[in-house]
């Protein structure tokens, strides 16, 4: 993990050394505007949520990753070449469950992006740049016996019968993200272009909360929202790539 985040940060700060180099050899600044629908597959490590997911007695979570769904747009700045600011946000989660016991892991955010694609390039957008933002994990825990009633919401936490009382926590981790990325934009014409990118969320938490917004303490520092993460996305707009 540690050689993928160096790889990530030196290729940012490459882009960097290009770009203040680009004026000097006369290429063209590109521009456009866009917006669209930018699906997003995050890979956070859950090896603490399963050791969890182990004693609570349910299925630990694959290490597939999770799908999230969201939306993205940019505009080009035209006081200088080739930068791009935007904006963007995601949100998504996965479920393990057993029995009467599930467990939900969420997460989502949005970020100001600010990007600079290499003029080069030639009728693609080839940009690295950063997101910085701010968003949140979840961890829901539930265990389900029998049927509800309005009663039985009270008498949950009242009643002597742990076999037959209903249980549920949530668990929530507001952090503050930077996430240098790399994205690959591909017009089909002047107004649909088909994004593929990656990236690497690195994250900067606060307190963890339960329930009604009360501090917990012990939480393990792993379970956190850091994650590398590829971006695919469809964009409308005006692209002069």
């Amino acid at each position: 993990m540690y050689k993928l985040k160096t790889t990530i940060l030196v290729l940012f700060a490459t882009s960097v050394f290009y770009a203040q180099n680009a004026g000097q050899v006369g290429w063209v600044s590109k521009f456009g505007l866009a917006g669209g629908f930018t699906p997003i597959y995050l890979i956070p490590d859950l090896d603490v949520l399963n050791e969890a997911a182990l004693q609570f007695e349910v299925e630990q979570f694959s290490s597939s990753g999770i799908v999230t769904y969201g939306g993205a747009g940019y505009a080009y700045l035209m006081l200088i070449d080739n930068v791009r600011i935007g904006g963007m946000g995601f949100s998504g989660s996965k479920s393990s469950s057993s029995g009467d016991k599930e467990i939900i892991y969420g997460i989502g955010g949005g970020a100001l992006s600010l990007e600079y694609t290499f003029p080069q390039i030639k009728r693609v957008a080839l940009s690295a740049g950063l997101l910085l933002g701010r968003g949140s994990v979840d961890v829901e825990v539930y265990q389900n016996n029998g049927e509800f009633s309005w009663i039985d919401t009270w008498t949950d936490f009242t009643g002597t019968d742990k076999k037959l009382r209903n249980n549920s926590r949530k668990l929530t981790n507001s952090y503050w993200t930077i996430s240098p990325t790399l994205n690959l934009d591909i017009p089909v014409n002047r107004f649909i272009a088909f994004r593929i990118g990656a990236g690497y969320q690195l994250t900067f938490y606060d307190e963890w909360n339960v329930d009604n917004n009360k501090e917990i303490n012990d939480v393990p520092s792993d379970l956190n929202g850091n994650a590398f993460f590829i971006q695919t996305g469809i964009f409308l707009g005006f692209f002069a790539f």
